[in-house]
């Protein structure tokens, strides 16, 4: 039973997506909605961190939790980045730029694991998970939330400089993996 927890709180965060989304969808934002979305957003990302940890601390990892986990990641924060953007809580730019680089590192990902190559995540990557996990719950919770009348300000700062660490990252991780794609090309 133990060994299951990690998959069960991979399948939590996304089930908790949609709730997260109708309360953020009420059309009044009130500080009540705003904290219940925040906690909710904030412990799918606590879950985020748990599920691998456990996972290794169990030696539960599973073919499941391996392919469901970053789709459960990137489900989060691709929905989360919508809502955001469409009640004007968060702005364009920096969401499509999180956004495309979590389709772009998946589909490389999925890409060098089919020539079993791994590339590692960075000290830099993780800090850009934290900051843009952190800006988005700034973001969610919002002045109303919060009664902070520069949270939102605060927020959408955050989320430009974890863009700008999004970008970095991601052409990091392209250029590790470029030399595999030339490869490939060169065998064809």
């Amino acid at each position: 039973m133990l060994k299951r927890i990690p998959n069960i709180l991979t399948i939590s965060r996304i089930l908790i997506i949609p709730v997260v989304i109708l309360i953020m969808s009420f059309e009044q934002q009130d500080a009540l909605s705003s904290r219940a979305a925040a906690i909710l957003f904030a412990y799918a990302c606590i879950t985020d961190f748990l599920d691998g940890f456990l996972a290794r601390l169990l030696k539960a990892r599973s073919h499941f939790g391996v392919a469901l986990d970053p789709i459960a990641d990137k489900l989060l924060i691709a929905s989360i980045m919508i809502i955001l953007v469409h009640y004007r809580r968060a702005d364009f730019l920096p969401a499509i730029a999180i956004v495309c680089r979590e389709i772009l590192v998946s589909g490389l990902r999925e890409f060098l694991a089919k020539l079993r190559v791994s590339v590692p995540v960075s000290g830099l990557a993780k800090l850009k998970t934290i900051i843009q996990m952190a800006a988005i719950f700034i973001l969610v919770l919002g002045d109303e939330g919060s009664g902070f009348h520069a949270m939102n300000f605060i927020g959408r700062i955050s989320l430009w400089i974890a863009s700008a660490l999004t970008l970095f990252t991601g052409y990091a991780y392209l250029k590790a993996s470029y030399k595999y794609l030339l490869e490939t090309k060169k065998e064809k």
